[in-house]
């Protein structure tokens, strides 16, 4: 193969990755990362609209019964209902962000917007989780009265708004990370209202007042739980790490199963964005393989099997990199890449 032929297998990130208009952009026609279930990006703006409403007023008239109750369930539930609302327009302002197209220093656009928006979801169901879980152990040991009745007639009430409000945003596209953070908190925010109802009919029934700080302490496990989980999946991104269903060992042997590929390393695995999973690799093939046949099977395969569309694939002889003059200090049986980031796949023996 020739050195243009070789030139050519070398491939700019933007020939595929970013829907220029060449043949190998068989992965942007239909693999619709921002909306998989077919919703638009207005729809899904509508849908997130339309909870924001119920909540910010649900929220305002839950602050007034909470201190005329003296709850603290009921003013905890007030305050995650506000983190709902934030992470809600959060979500709307991640999403306006998002279908911003690239441009300038930002060659992915602003697609982690919405993992930024996620990342900072997760934070404040933690912090919130911090601060309630404090006030309910100071209400365990020095419990104040509360009007079980009020606390029951608005938990019920709430249980009915958040229940809308979880609808609304399952209507749009729960695949954004975005979406889901916003999602978490609603859901969250429905559970600690079913625990507050329970919560209010102890008071009315029993009289043990106690029984609104336990409430809220079971809510405080359910965001610990759901923070964390956000502030890892965003993390994970932002460390650029696999997608945490793929093993990056698995999809090198893979690849280098695939003959006349020899050897496959320089092998990287990230997420853009919210189901945006890519991928790049230097791969060696036997020196009578097509360069451009095996890159074409090895992204069929890589879209088949893994559902990557964003590759860039580096393919060469392997005769010719092992013709290549190595630098001062390497070793000339294996000059090219002597510094290869990451394992290194090949032929029989896998060395990872």
């Amino acid at each position: 193969m020739s050195g243009l032929d070789h030139a050519h297998d070398r491939r700019a990130p933007h020939d595929h990755d970013h829907g220029h208009a060449t043949g190998h952009d068989h992965g942007h026609g239909g693999h619709g990362h921002g909306h998989g279930h077919g919703v638009s990006a207005d729809a899904d703006r509508r849908w997130l609209a339309i909870a924001l409403g119920l909540i910010g007023t649900f929220m305002a008239i839950e602050v007034v019964i909470g201190i005329v109750a003296q709850s603290l369930a009921l003013i905890s539930d007030a305050a995650h209902m506000l983190t709902d609302a934030v992470s809600i327009v959060l979500a709307l302002i991640a999403m306006r962000l998002a279908a911003r197209p690239a441009r300038g220093g930002f060659t992915y656009g602003l697609k982690r917007a919405e993992i930024l928006s996620a990342q900072a979801n997760g934070l404040t169901l933690l912090l919130l989780a911090l601060w309630l879980a404090y006030e309910a152990v100071r209400r365990l040991l020095d419990p104040p009265p509360v009007a079980g009745g009020l606390v029951l007639v608005t938990a019920l009430a709430g249980i009915v708004v958040n229940v809308a409000a979880a609808w609304c945003i399952s209507k749009a596209n729960r695949s954004s990370l975005a979406v889901e953070g916003a999602y978490q908190h609603i859901l969250n925010d429905l559970f600690a209202f079913i625990g507050t109802a329970v919560a209010g009919l102890i008071v009315l029934t029993t009289g043990f007042v106690q029984a609104d700080a336990i409430a809220t302490l079971v809510v405080v496990v359910l965001m610990v739980k759901a923070g964390y989980g956000l502030v890892r999946e965003s993390g994970r991104i932002f460390l650029e790490a696999a997608p945490a269903h793929m093993d990056p060992d698995t999809v090198g042997d893979r690849l280098v199963g695939h003959p006349p590929v020899t050897e496959v390393h320089d092998l990287h695995i990230w997420t853009i964005t919210s189901g945006q999973a890519a991928l790049s690799a230097h791969v060696l093939v036997e020196p009578a393989g097509d360069c451009h046949a095996v890159r074409r099977d090895l992204e069929r395969l890589l879209e088949k099997e893994y559902g990557i569309t964003h590759t860039t694939l580096q393919v060469d002889h392997v005769q010719e990199a092992l013709l290549t003059v190595g630098r001062p200090g390497e070793d000339p049986a294996d000059p090219h890449c002597a510094d290869a980031h990451g394992p290194v796949h090949r032929q029989g023996p896998h060395d990872h």
